[in-house]
């Protein structure tokens, strides 16, 4: 069963930086490679909300508005994994990290919708404090 693993969660202060990796563990099925990943993150009484997207190929990524100039993510499809470089972070980052695989395979775009992706790792705490 393919399963999506995050870790490099933390605590780090104002203007610190965290780098997020999003594994896959794949006995059978899936192709990694073959599908966009999105990172979204959920803080306490907020709903998921999209941070950063990359495509199959890396060639395309997205960004939200409150993290376009300060993360940035990448991928490395020959060891099925994705990052998200996390810099001068800020207090309101704080929240729990999910990655997440699109259902589609080979999409140019990046979805932006949590109903787009269908396969969700557990998720990464990451706390910025003031």
């Amino acid at each position: 069963q393919v399963q999506l693993v995050e870790s490099g969660g933390g605590l780090v202060q104002a203007g610190g930086s965290l780098r997020l990796s999003c594994a896959t563990s794949a006995t059978s099925g899936r192709t990694f490679s073959n599908y966009a990943i999105g990172w979204f993150r959920q803080a306490p009484g907020k709903e998921r909300e999209f941070v950063a997207g990359i495509n199959w190929n890396g060639r395309n990524t997205y960004y939200a508005d409150s993290v376009k100039g300060r993360f940035f993510i990448s991928r490395d499809n020959a060891k099925n994994t994705v990052y998200l470089q996390m810099s001068s972070l800020k207090p309101e980052d704080t929240a729990v990290y999910y990655c997440a695989a699109d259902h589609a395979a080979f999409r140019v775009l990046v979805p932006t919708t949590p109903g787009a992706y269908n396969l969700w790792g557990q998720g990464t705490q990451v706390t910025v404090s003031s």
